[in-house]
C-alpha cells in the first residue's frame, strides 16, 4: 500500500529521449523500469499486461469485456469523418470537444469522518491527449478555475492502444503543472503500462491494484486503483483492497464501471470511472448510439448507484476515435464528499 502526503508544486518535466540517443542506452534504461514495476507489483500481473499489449496492439474484433473495439477500426474512423464534413457537421462536433464543462457532484458517506466533510476530489478522465493540439490547452484552461483537495485521473491518457507515447507525456507535463496538490492515477485500455514510470516521475501516483491514504485532520480515507478491467483484465480486487480495513471510508478508481458488482461487494463506499465518454456522440437527450462497456447504460454516465456503493462515470475530457462530440459535452468533475445521512 502506498501512503503519499507530499504535494507536488513543481513536478519534473517529461523529456523525450533524443533520437540521437543509443537504441542500447533506452532499452536498458526501460529494462531497468520495468524490473521496478515487477518487483512492486509482480511478475504474473507485468507480463500478463505487456503480452496483452502486444497481443491486441491493433486488434478490432477479439478478448476483453466487448468483442468490438471501434478504436482500431482507422478506416471506420476515415468514414464518419467524412460523413459529419459531408452534413456540415464536423467543425460544430470540434468545437463541442473544446467546451469543457464543470460538474459538481454530492456524496454524502454516513460514515465518512467529520474531517473529511466539504473535501473535494478533482476527477478527469479519458484526457486523450495526443488526439488534438487544442485538447490540453482548453483543459488547462478550465483546471485554473476549479478548487480541490485532491486529484483522481481515471485512465486513457492516450489517444491510440499502441505506439508512441512520448506526445502524451509531454503534453501531460503541461496538464500536471496547472494540479495542486496530490495526483493519482490509474491506467486505461489506451494507456500502456510502460507509461506507468514515466507518469510517476511528474509526480503523479499510479495505482495498480494498490491503494493509498488520504489524512486530514489525523482522520484517514482510501483510495484504491486498479488497473483496466475493460481490454486488458488485469484487475484485482483482493490486491487492491488488501490493506484496506473492513471499517474504513473507501473509494475506488477504476478506468471502466464494468466491475461495479464486484467493487460493491467488496465493500466501496464510491466508485470513479470513465472509459465511456458518456456516448461522445449522442442523439438529443443525451442518449448514446454507443457506449463501449458491458454494463447497463445507467452505469455509462453521471452519478449511479449499486447497493450501498455510489458511482460516477465521467463522460471524460477527449475524444476518442473522432474528435467530434454531439450532445455530450466534456466534463471535469468535482466531488464533493459530504457526512451525513445517505437518502
Amino acid at each position: 500500500m502506498m501512503k503519499t502526503t507530499s504535494t507536488y508544486d513543481n513536478p519534473p518535466s517529461f523529456r523525450p529521449t533524443s533520437a540521437r540517443t543509443a537504441s542500447g542506452i533506452i532499452v536498458e534504461q526501460e529494462t531497468v523500469e520495468l524490473k521496478r514495476l515487477e518487483k512492486r507489483i509482480g511478475r504474473i500481473h507485468l507480463q500478463q499486461r505487456l503480452g496483452i499489449e502486444a497481443d491486441h496492439a491493433t486488434q478490432i474484433f477479439g478478448q476483453g469485456r466487448t468483442f468490438f473495439h471501434i478504436e482500431n477500426w482507422y478506416s471506420l474512423h476515415t468514414l464518419i469523418r467524412l460523413s459529419l464534413r459531408g452534413l456540415g457537421l464536423y467543425r460544430r462536433g470540434q468545437r463541442n470537444a473544446t467546451a469543457i464543462q464543470i460538474r459538481h457532484n454530492d456524496v454524502v458517506i454516513p460514515r465518512l469522518p467529520a474531517a473529511f466533510d466539504g473535501f473535494t476530489l478533482l476527477h478527469l478522465s479519458d484526457l486523450h491527449l495526443d488526439m488534438d493540439p487544442r485538447y490540453p490547452a482548453a483543459l488547462i484552461e478550465r483546471l485554473g478555475q476549479v478548487d480541490y483537495d485532491v486529484c483522481v485521473i481515471t485512465g486513457d491518457f492516450r489517444a491510440k492502444t499502441f505506439g508512441p507515447y512520448s506526445a502524451t507525456l509531454t503534453a501531460l507535463t503541461d496538464v500536471r503543472r496547472q494540479l495542486r496538490g496530490p495526483v493519482y492515477a490509474v491506467l486505461g485500455n489506451h494507456d500502456s503500462i510502460r507509461m506507468a514510470p514515466a507518469i510517476e516521475t511528474l509526480g503523479i501516483t499510479v495505482l495498480l491494484n494498490e491503494s493509498a491514504i488520504l489524512e486530514r485532520g489525523g482522520a484517514f480515507i482510501h483510495l484504491a486503483g486498479i488497473d483496466d478491467p475493460h481490454l486488458y483484465q488485469v484487475d484485482n480486487f483482493e490486491k487492491a483492497a488488501r490493506q484496506i480495513p473492513p471499517e474504513a471510508v473507501s473509494i475506488l478508481l477504476a478506468h471502466s464501471p464494468e466491475p461495479y458488482r464486484l467493487a460493491a461487494h467488496a465493500g466501496f463506499d464510491l466508485m470513479l470511472s470513465g472509459h465511456t465518454h458518456g456516448g461522445q456522440i449522442c442523439l438529443p437527450g443525451g442518449i448514446p448510439l454507443m457506449t463501449n462497456a458491458d454494463c447497463p447504460r445507467r452505469f455509462c454516465k453521471g452519478a449511479w448507484r449499486y447497493h450501498t456503493m455510489q458511482g460516477y462515470t465521467s463522460a471524460g475530457s477527449g475524444t476518442s476515435v473522432v474528435g467530434v462530440r454531439f450532445n455530450c459535452p466534456p466534463e471535469i468533475t468535482l466531488h464533493h464528499l459530504r457526512a451525513g445521512t445517505d437518502q
